[in-house]
């Protein structure tokens, strides 16, 4: 039985408000749950739901009376109904009114209250919703409720990180029970080859996008079964593909039930690649078509972004693992086993080789992309075995740098200067154009105090936490400073991640000698706030959380450096909100882009990092400070050296130096001007905001445009282009350039235009089946060609022995060494891209 809260008719309002997670962005509106009871506020991990069941009945009858508090109930009420009540955008970017966009992730990061994440995966599935709402974008959210969430990290005496995992009580978080029009539960059942495992779908507002929630804890379900929605990331292998069969087979079967049938779906990485497989089941019973004829539009009509950077991230599944779950499943659909596990398999004729989901998901989508413009150049050299026909540069996986949401973690002080000084159009839309041109008005002193107020708020938190720790640990009485460790006035430096070897959070104490001059400097002194978390089997990583707290507590450097456990969202906003800097220290190329740093210039912290990830395109002299060099070393240790050099030299002749020098009125002028430029230049690019309409632009709008054109006329076009892939494919292998010519000489002038004919043999296709190229640029003294440019060859004629002539030609506007190479790719009208068949002959 479940009793809900009674509350006074006056605050009737504040139900609807518990119910959406809109609060979690809206600083106003969690100040007036905060006003109801702080202590319950602050016990309940800012829980709206749980607070109004604890609240005495007469404390609420108080607040009825409390005139002051209504007014502010009006205000926040009042710019809910507004937000909810905006017209969704299904024009933006040229998508139509029934296209529905649904975005599937194995975790999401809302809320501290509900453990549905473990780290930057989920933050920014998170944050992509949000500002999906504020774009009123036709947007829809699929994933998994756990019962126990992710763990909760405690330190043993000697930093050992353990974990705790709790059990999530459903009935106090703003969760609702999906039902059919009847009033019943909707469930859903995915086949697992000799049973069905069945879901329930629990739904969860994120402003105006619902997020579906699939749980696997039914009394219909056999016990092990009820487990696959226990915990994220806490099973091993078999467990996994359990949870990826549910969001991705599972994530789709409850949207139809739904009656929600999106034209668009978004992998947020391989977890949810299944989603490919069943939407071409479903298309292929609705229709009648082939496997073959069914992936066209859904293909098409898929996005799937990648987060990882190197392959020992990508989950690969054991053939016989993948053939005991899904043998059943893809022989209904006609697929024989060396088809199946070849969608899923680099070379798919190396039987040996395992079931990669993230390939899957990348063969089964239309657009790809990476999380930077680096990550993009890494992402190609980690998949481009599945274009062999392709040079690295030409393997289409693009990049849509990611963002954070700016409401949600940007502090209420620093939010009221943006209010006052930019605009609140800031809050929806940080992207309008000139809209951060006024930064530079907000007064130095105004800015430099709200961000004092902010560190001290965390000095005095990171103070509290290591007291209980300390306490806990009973290594209180070893310390002669127990309690004070931290100075609310000392430079700030932030590192605040998931701790990972190649993110190397011990970097900064190569030479723990240095690092003591450095913190225990008599005029410019320095102070580091670790935290962060290891996965529960990541040894490795967890042994570099013990190294950091055993630093912590060396005489040196006990009062200038403390790690804080349990990290989670709430804690990483007073972190990104009080530190002066954000460090950063990945091995370069291996942060595909990182976000934390982005959320803390949004405070006004200043960026200090290697030249990685985001930083790569972000960094410019003035607003941050890069770290060690652009360039990769091939030895990590020699690289390791050089970025703990360049780091130390940093602190100590730029960071420290402009922090500390003050005008009379104590304000570090050079350093607030940092301030504002990095909050100028940064703030108004990397939010999410940002990102969901640059995916809107580059894939949703195009894959919904495939999607109504490949679905017409009962797959009129997707049968049609299907049968061509097939006719191409037979004959690819006898296309060939029978003669290259042009009319180059040894030396040239630069802007001489270069004629090229080829003469192609194309094997029995038309040459309108064929698209040829020329591609050209500076090319280095081993013959390596850079193809920075290209242009079209048009058809000539046809010679007598049936090949046929293609000219065309280019100029070269530089000097130096320069090549050129002819490329014949298929063309088809609805290819939603050329490079998508793979195919490619180069002369």
């Amino acid at each position: 039985m479940h009793i809900e809260p009674l509350l006074p008719a006056p605050l009737e309002s504040l139900r609807p408000l518990a119910q959406n997670l809109f609060w979690t962005w809206n600083t106003d509106a969690a100040a007036l749950f905060e006003r109801i009871d702080r202590e319950i506020w602050e016990a309940t991990s800012h829980n709206p739901i749980r607070l109004l069941q604890l609240v005495p009945v007469a404390a609420m009858q108080a607040l009825a009376a409390d005139h002051g508090f209504l007014l502010h109930l009006d205000r926040v009420s009042a710019l809910f109904n507004a937000y909810m009540s905006r017209p969704r955008r299904n024009d933006f970017a040229g998508m139509l009114s029934d296209d529905t966009i649904a975005y599937f992730s194995l975790e999401f990061a809302l809320t501290e209250s509900l453990p549905n994440y473990s780290g930057g995966l989920g933050v920014l599935a998170g944050d992509h919703l949000k500002s999906a709402s504020d774009l009123c974008l036709p947007f829809v959210a699929v994933g998994l409720l756990y019962h126990q969430g992710y763990f909760q990290q405690t330190l043993e005496p000697d930093g050992w990180q353990t974990e705790e995992y709790r059990v999530v009580d459903f009935a106090s978080q703003p969760l609702a029970r999906v039902r059919d029009h009847s009033g019943e539960p909707i469930v859903v059942g995915v086949p697992f080859n000799g049973r069905e495992v069945f879901a329930a779908i629990w739904r969860l507002d994120v402003g105006q996008v619902p997020l579906f929630l699939l749980d696997t804890h039914l009394e219909q379900n056999e016990l092990p079964d009820r487990e696959i929605s226990g915990r994220l990331y806490g099973g091993d292998v078999e467990l996994r593909i359990q949870q990826e069969m549910l969001l991705g087979i599972g994530g789709v079967r409850a949207l139809n039930a739904m009656g929600i049938h999106p034209s668009v779906c978004h992998m947020n990485e391989g977890h949810s690649a299944l989603l490919g497989v069943e939407r071409i089941r479903m298309v292929m019973e609705e229709s009648g078509a082939t496997f073959d004829e069914a992936r066209l539009p859904v293909s098409a009509a898929t996005t799937f972004t990648t987060h990882t950077a190197v392959a020992a991230g990508i989950d690969l599944f054991p053939a016989e693992l993948v053939r005991n779950y899904l043998g059943h499943y893809y022989e209904g659909m006609g697929l024989d086993e060396h088809t199946f596990l070849g969608l899923g398999r680099s070379n798919p004729g190396d039987e040996a080789e395992p079931f990669s989901m993230a390939l899957l998901g990348i063969r089964l989508s239309g657009y790809r992309n990476g999380v930077s413009k680096l990550h993009r150049s890494v992402s190609r050299k980690l998949w481009e075995s599945a274009w062999p026909q392709l040079p690295q540069e030409q393997v289409p996986i693009d990049s849509v740098t990611n963002g954070v949401h700016l409401p949600t973690w940007v502090s209420h002080e620093i939010g009221d200067l943006y209010d006052r000084y930019v605009g609140r159009e800031w809050r929806d839309d940080p992207t309008r154009a000139g809209l951060w041109s006024e930064v530079d008005a907000i007064p130095d002193e105004a800015l430099w105090q709200a961000h004092e107020r902010q560190r001290e708020r965390l000095i005095y938190r990171a103070r509290n936490q290591s007291r209980e720790v300390a306490v806990r640990s009973g290594t209180a009485l070893s310390s002669p400073s127990f309690g004070q460790a931290l100075d609310p006035k000392v430079l700030t430096i932030g590192f605040a991640r998931r701790f990972a070897g190649y993110k190397r959070a011990t970097l900064l104490f190569r030479d723990p000698e240095r690092l003591a001059r450095i913190v225990n400097h008599p005029q410019r002194p320095v102070q580091f706030i670790f935290s962060g978390k290891a996965h529960p089997r990541d040894e490795p990583a967890k042994q570099l959380i013990r190294e950091v707290v055993q630093h912590s507590r060396m005489p040196e450097f006990r009062d200038r450096l403390v790690l804080l456990e349990r990290y989670d969202v709430e804690l990483a906003r007073s972190l990104v909100q009080g530190c002066d800097v954000w460090l950063n220290t990945p091995l370069r190329p291996l942060e595909a882009s990182g976000t934390s740093g982005m959320k803390a210039t949004a405070n006004g912290a200043l960026h200090l990092s290697v030249l990685d990830g985001w930083w790569w395109e972000a960094y410019r002299p003035g607003i941050g400070w890069a770290i060690g060099r652009d360039s990769v070393d091939d030895d990590p240790e020699v690289q390791d050296a050089f970025d703990s050099a360049s780091l130390y030299d940093l602190l100590e002749n730029e960071v420290a130096g402009s922090f500390y020098t003050r005008d009379p009125d104590g304000v570090p002028r050079d350093w607030v001007r940092r301030m504002k430029l990095s909050i100028a230049e940064l703030s108004p690019v990397f939010n999410t905001s940002r990102m969901v309409a640059e995916y809107a632009h580059k894939a949703y709008a195009p894959a919904a445009a495939s999607w109504r054109i490949l679905r017409a006329n009962n797959l009129a076009a997707a049968r049609d282009q299907a049968h061509w892939l097939r006719r191409i494919g037979a004959a690819w292998n006898d296309v060939n350039v029978v003669q290259l010519e042009d009319t180059a000489t040894d030396s040239v002038l630069a802007g001489t235009i270069i004629e090229v004919t080829a003469r192609i043999n194309t094997a029995g296709l038309a040459p309108s089946d064929l698209r040829v190229d020329i591609l050209y640029g500076p090319a280095d003294p081993s013959g390596e060609l850079a193809a920075d440019n290209e242009t079209p060859l048009t058809l000539v004629h046809q010679t007598e022995d049936g090949n046929y002539i293609f000219k065309g030609s280019f100029a070269p506007e530089q000097g130096g060494n320069v090549g050129y190479a002819v490329r014949i790719l298929p063309l088809h009208p609805n290819l939603h891209s050329p490079f998508v068949t793979g195919l490619a002959h180069w002369a």
